[in-house]
């Protein structure tokens, strides 16, 4: 497998961000909000001389067997090393950073600073088409048997984690958990839309060649030439289509305006983009 080092960067660098929140905010507390980390904290609560990142080797070792012999290899490498980084930093922090008690003496903070810290992690890993493992494979099991799309079937699983989590920690931390993966759900979907987010742009100028160059050369974007008809002058016109991130659109916004007091420019919010320069960097 190539290994992308901008990729792998992201992704150790999302799952420190996810082992701080997990450890610092949510440990502490009990606050089993589902996958690995969840059932290891349930683990942990029977077998307390076990480290956390230890149990959590010993289920991604067997949640990574179980994916192999029911669904084959449907998991990518940086997935498995991710979900085993994540044990293994958890397992650090607890041998560097013993934590008798919560850093902060308030279930409510921990659990909102906790899920951000983490959904932020999440976020940052998913982006780079990579997970922890845990109970995304336990999805994609859910998914073959029952056909349960993986959105239900991730949410399903936490779900049954919650539970187990709920007659081992009380009630009281269970419904807390409960409105801890929910709020994950929210955190992660909008970070990962604000990463994707992309702008439309469509210029319009007499001096279309001079900005399709500068957009192409400066910007290193790519771009779409169309030429239509004005509906109120007929005259013909060049138009200019790009997609390129907010910084880029504000310098090719100055630009064009700056050689074309006439430039016409609209641009629109655009969430995903698929191909090259993008997804397939």
């Amino acid at each position: 497998m190539k290994i992308n080092f901008k990729k792998f960067m992201l992704i150790n660098f999302g799952v420190f961000i996810m082992a701080l929140g997990l450890y610092y905010f949510l440990l502490p507390e009990n606050l089993a909000v589902g996958g690995a980390i969840g059932i290891a904290m349930v683990i942990n609560n029977i077998f307390k001389f076990i480290p956390i990142g230890i149990i959590m080797g010993i289920v991604n070792i067997f949640l990574f067997i179980l994916a192999f012999l029911v669904i084959g290899k449907d998991f990518g490498g940086y997935t498995i090393y991710s979900s085993f980084l994540l044990s293994g930093i958890i397992y650090l922090l607890e041998i560097i950073t013993p934590l008798e008690s919560p850093i902060i003496d308030d279930l409510t903070i921990n659990l909102i600073y906790g899920i951000i810290i983490q959904g932020i992690g999440m976020a940052i890993i998913f982006s780079q088409n990579a997970s922890t493992g845990g109970t995304d494979i336990i999805a994609k099991i859910i998914n073959k048997f029952t056909h349960l799309n993986i959105g239900k079937a991730l949410l399903l699983s936490d779900f049954i984690i919650i539970v187990f989590a709920t007659f081992s920690f009380g009630l009281k931390l269970g419904l807390y958990a409960l409105l801890g993966l929910i709020i994950n759900a929210y955190v992660i979907d909008n970070m990962i839309a604000s990463f994707n987010e992309r702008l439309n742009v469509i210029i319009i100028s007499d001096k279309s060649n001079e900005i399709n160059d500068y957009i192409i050369n400066e910007i290193k974007r790519g771009t779409t030439i169309y030429v239509a008809n004005g509906g109120f002058s007929r005259s013909e016109k060049t138009i200019i289509s790009t997609v390129v991130g907010k910084r880029q659109y504000i310098r090719i916004k100055n630009y064009a305006q700056g050689i074309d007091s006439n430039v016409f420019i609209t641009m629109g919010l655009v969430n995903e983009v698929l191909g090259e320069g993008f997804s397939f960097d």
